[in-house]
């Protein structure tokens, strides 16, 4: 028997939702890719580069916010000479500063792109959505 067959049935789901969030941020970059080409193909390129604009600052976003988090969760259950939660606060403020200066170039230069750029901020919904469903599809295949 291997490692992952003498696994009890609490640990085997265990290991498969501690992988959720990589599954998640792996999703994200496939479907920037597909539907960005897909919105090259149907509403031309100016939306397409709106919408990979605001897939690349969704993903950013996800990236920093998971960082900001496992700071936090750090800082609150580590010892007291780790980062100070001012500079906690300021990344995590900076980076709706940054989302709204992207849209404000955006709508400077492209107001068409700026449809593209809402519209990819949607990315990580639809990222979390494909994994619920494949979650999903996991624990009634596999009955985890």
């Amino acid at each position: 028997m291997t490692g992952v067959e003498s696994m009890t049935p609490a640990a085997n789901s265990e290991a498969f939702y501690a992988g959720a969030l990589g599954r998640v941020s792996s999703l994200m970059i496939v479907l920037a890719v597909v539907l960005s080409a897909a919105a090259w193909w149907r509403y031309g390129w100016r939306v397409a580069l709106g919408f990979a604009c605001g897939c690349a600052v969704s993903y950013l976003n996800f990236h920093w916010l998971k960082r900001v988090i496992s700071a936090l969760v750090d800082r609150a259950t580590g010892p007291s000479g780790q980062q100070s939660s001012g500079g906690l606060v300021f990344r995590f403020l900076l980076r709706y500063v940054l989302m709204a200066l992207g849209a404000y170039v955006i709508f400077t230069v492209s107001p068409a792109s700026l449809y593209g750029l809402f519209a990819g901020l949607f990315l990580p919904v639809a990222a979390i959505a494909c994994e619920a469903a494949y979650e999903a599809w996991v624990a009634v295949a596999r009955g985890i």
